[in-house]
């Protein structure tokens, strides 16, 4: 079915965004630059977007009900969104060096959007059930690791804050990190309901 390549495109393209925020943070040179890269990335994630919508609007029987492909849609693209936002806004912040915390929610965005990738194509047929809901597990793990990440990166900010602009730049850039790693979750709860309905 055209649905399940046009998710397998949309998991791809969700990878190849998180890996350019894994290299815009490990490798930090050129900013600009990649940060242009993901927004590309961001603008072919949402042409997907829009052609699964369309799709479904023509299609009489669709293979997964009609609020699941809705949801899976917007959740894939809910996460291109916010690693487009969280490298744009090193660049508006005018970022100077990266930290440990941010590096870390970045690996943990791709190791994510790897899960995605590898379990998208499963959705085709019932075989991959529970494969499926074992990736579900394991996106909800690395969410909650995202989480604590993300609380030890607050407390180095407020533990002993001497810049309030670099604490206020810093907490929405690791928010941003944060929330990427619940809307992977959102598409593991789709996914999961998938699953439960079949």
């Amino acid at each position: 079915m055209h649905f399940f390549d046009l998710f397998n495109s949309a998991s791809n393209n969700l990878v190849t965004a998180a890996q350019l925020l894994v290299d815009v943070l490990e490798h930090y040179d050129r900013v600009d630059e990649k940060a242009r890269a993901v927004k590309d990335v961001e603008h072919d994630s949402d042409g997907i977007t829009h052609e699964i919508l369309n799709e479904l609007r023509q299609t009489f029987i669709p293979p997964l009900e009609g609020d699941d492909i809705v949801a899976l849609a917007e959740a894939l693209d809910d996460v291109v969104d916010y690693i487009e936002d969280a490298a744009a806004k090193l660049v508006v912040y005018r970022i100077e060096a990266p930290t440990e915390i941010a590096v870390e929610l970045a690996r943990l965005i791709e190791q994510i959007a790897r899960v995605i990738q590898e379990t998208v194509p499963l959705l085709r047929n019932k075989n991959g059930d529970d494969r499926i809901l074992q990736a579900c597990v394991e996106i909800h793990r690395l969410e909650n690791l995202a989480d604590d990440a993300q609380r030890r990166g607050l407390y180095e900010l407020f533990h002993d804050p001497t810049d309030a602009l670099y604490v206020i730049k810093w907490k929405e850039i690791y928010d941003v990190l944060e929330i990427a790693t619940d809307r992977g979750e959102d598409v593991a709860n789709v996914l999961e309901g998938v699953v439960r309905k079949r």
